[in-house]
């Protein structure tokens, strides 16, 4: 019988070539964008799931309130981990301080900066890094370095990396104790190309070593795997009170420590009122129900062609239900149909998403692959081909097998307005459903073009950076700077401790005239030398900027409009505020810059001459010069004074750009569907027209 209905199906669709090509042809568009797109959410609902422990890890946050206002930090001070570590062991297997970063590391005549991150010992197995080569013990060596697979190759090519010697900056000699496969591309450590142990940070790096038993500089990251009888709530009842305890002044706002499963970070990476919420998760639900959206409107395309040509298959059902068939096979037979267009649509919609793979995965920022060999994703294609041929099947299937044999064979039938008024409807919804999907991207970019057009209260175009690293930067800076500002490329140079588009250190240790008691606002601190602000170009709205000599204002601050505001402090300029115990004035008052995302309220920041090196060299190109002009003159002065090290930078401008990766990727994909989705709603309108101008042609002919 099965047999039999699709041999009849494959008739029908040779006999009429032009409708079984367009509802071919739609069918394959709606089912191509649903594959991509259940491809993309698979890929997001499985992120860190390559971890083996990945239901059983937590990164360890701080909530408390302030102002009315519940917030969230996610940077921790440094003794937290010893602490947890050592006074939990029934609650953590593994307690691991995070330190990310860029670093440059030399092997021979091979110099590569990338990034990666200093952590514990135990991370390797909390991590479950699969080995090529070593052992996951190395990192127990202080001075012992894990690279990936990507690196190890880069620096040593086809020879075994294990027992090799790295520079790290240049002065940090480290042995390589392991090679690890690169991590997934969907995991939260897929950037990291190497790990490095955490004391070796607490031994080679001063301002941390500076801030080890401070309890008020907020600056890594805290991540703990729990032991095999904990669970997330009692291990999270147990530490909430840590921070706490270091801080008793702070009881008015209870701060409390509390636990994040690995589970969360990247679908609800969003926090509203200190409970974290769908983040990511509202684009996979998003683009779930265009997906959906889009597939049916090539199920309506199928539902008018089959019901517009009704009278030409009534005849057909008369004959079949007058000869014996019941109405069940009927519908059986118009399901085959349906489900036989949709199998070859499938064929076609695999071979669309093969085609548009490398452009989708190049727009989202994935690596998504068609898993060809694998029986599991046969099965869910197939299964979700032979659904949708249902759906698509399920209205012409009731709608032709309700035909009376007797109208039918005597010539009376007339589909009429029982056909034609669902055929609008449906036609209708196709458009809607366009409408509404134009309608959202047009909003997206509305949203993505306000937020580009927010001031960011400094210049950002003309300004370059490059991370230092090495210690002959460190020495040379001054040499450096007169180098560079001679060479007419550069009008002015700085040295910041972080990035001019991202805040990487804050405290709640300030202290000013008319703090309430038990205030625990964390105020961003941005260390950089004194000629940050004509690097920057930012608006001074009270008093001045830095001196020009490096220690004149060592002892002086300068906040901007969000800590002056937050301070409550009517007449800023000249006040005292403190550090800890050390007393600090404020001779400025900057204008509100976004260096975060620009989404968000900027935070109260307070801006302090650096006193020792930074981590980043920023440079104000000459605007009388071209860029290419600039850095052929920048480059090779960075290579006198820095020799070991690579001259990478970036542009201030593309790194605030990247910013907006996100929703402009969204925007695009978003737009490439809904362009999709009206092609397939014109191709159906097409097709049904097509159909009505023949329907009238051929009555036309048959009334001469």
């Amino acid at each position: 019988m099965l047999k039999n209905y699709f041999k009849i199906a494959w008739r029908n669709l040779t006999k009429n070539k032009v409708y079984s090509v367009i509802n071919i042809a739609g069918f394959a568009a709606g089912m191509a964008v649903a594959l991509l797109i259940a491809l993309w959410i698979w890929d997001e609902l499985s992120f860190n799931k390559h971890f083996k422990n990945h239901d059983r890890i937590a990164q360890v946050l701080l909530r408390g309130t302030a102002e009315g206002q519940v917030f969230v930090n996610t940077s921790m001070p440094v003794p937290l981990g010893e602490e947890l570590a050592r006074d939990y062991p029934g609650e953590f297997k593994t307690v691991t301080m995070v330190c990310e970063g860029n670093h440059t590391l030399i092997a021979g005549d091979e110099r590569l900066s990338t990034f990666g991150s200093f952590v514990s010992p135990g991370t390797t197995d909390m991590l479950s890094l699969e080995m090529v080569a070593g052992s996951r013990e190395g990192l127990k060596e202080t001075s012992s370095i894990l690279l990936n697979e990507t690196t190890a190759r880069a620096l040593f090519g086809n020879k075994s990396a294990v027992g090799e010697i790295i520079k790290i900056d240049n002065r940090i000699p480290v042995k390589v104790t392991g090679v690890f496969r690169d991590f997934p591309a969907n995991t939260e450590m897929a950037d990291n190309r190497y790990l490095l142990p955490w004391d070796l940070a607490l031994t080679e790096w001063k301002w941390i070593k500076d801030i080890k038993d401070s309890w008020d500089f907020h600056s890594f990251n805290a991540y703990v795997q729990l032991a095999d009888n904990a669970s997330f709530e009692t291990a999270q009842k147990r530490i909430k009170d840590v921070y706490f305890n270091h801080h008793p002044e702070l009881s008015a706002n209870k701060p409390e420590l509390f636990l994040f499963p690995m589970d969360r970070w990247h679908l609800y990476n969003k926090f509203d009122n200190g409970i974290s919420v769908a983040g990511q998760m509202v684009f996979v639900k998003l683009f779930g129900l265009i997906g959906g959206f889009v597939l049916l409107l090539a199920c309506i395309n199928f539902m008018n062609l089959s019901t517009a040509r009704s009278e030409k298959r009534a005849r057909e059902v008369g004959i079949r239900k007058a000869v014996g068939s019941l109405r069940a096979q009927l519908v059986g037979q118009f399901f085959s149909e349906s489900i036989l267009v949709a199998l070859l649509a499938l064929v076609l919609a695999l071979l669309l998403a093969q085609l548009f793979l490398p452009w989708f995965n190049k727009v989202a920022l994935k690596d998504i692959s068609i898993q060809w060999s694998s029986p599991m994703f046969w099965a869910f294609s197939v299964g979700f081909s032979v659904f949708a041929g249902i759906i698509a099947g399920s209205y012409p299937a009731a709608y032709l097998s309700s035909f009376q044999p007797v109208r039918v064979l005597k010539g009376s039938f007339r589909a009429g307005r029982a056909a034609s008024t669902p055929r609008k409807i449906l036609v209708i919804l196709q458009f809607v459903v366009s409408v509404l999907l134009i309608t959202g991207t047009i909003t997206v970019n509305r949203q993505i073009q306000y937020a580009k057009d927010r001031p960011v209260g400094y210049e950002r175009a003309g300004i370059i950076s490059t991370q230092m690293t090495t210690p002959q930067i460190y020495e040379h800076y001054e040499a450096l700077r007169n180098d560079l500002i001679a060479s007419g490329a550069v009008v002015a140079v700085s040295q910041s401790q972080g990035p001019l588009t991202d805040i990487w250190s804050g405290t709640s240790d300030f202290t000013w005239p008319g703090k309430p008691e038990g205030d625990i606002n964390s105020l961003a601190v941005v260390s950089a030398r004194n000629d940050h602000g004509k690097v920057l170009n930012w608006q001074i709205l009270d008093g001045r900027t830095f001196d020009g000599e490096t220690n004149a204002d060592s002892n002086r601050v300068i906040l901007n409009e969000s800590a002056v505001k937050i301070m409550g402090l009517k007449n800023p300029v000249g006040t005292t505020i403190r550090w800890g115990t050390k007393p600090l004035e404020v001779i400025g008052v900057a204008k509100d810059m976004i260096m975060r995302s620009p989404y968000d309220a900027v935070p109260p920041t307070v801006f302090y001459v650096l006193m020792e090196p930074g981590n980043f060299v920023n440079l104000r190109i000459n605007p009388a010069m071209g860029t290419a002009e600039a850095l052929k003159r920048i480059s090779p002065i960075f290579k006198t004074h820095n020799p070991a090290a690579p001259f990478e930078y970036s542009f201030t401008s593309d790194d605030y750009a990247k910013k907006f990766i996100m929703e402009e990727r969204i925007s695009q994909l978003t737009g490439f569907v809904t362009l999709l989705a009206i092609l397939i709603s014109c191709l159906g309108l097409f097709g049904l027209a097509s159909y009505m101008a023949e329907q009238r042609t051929k009555k036309s002919a048959s009334a001469r």
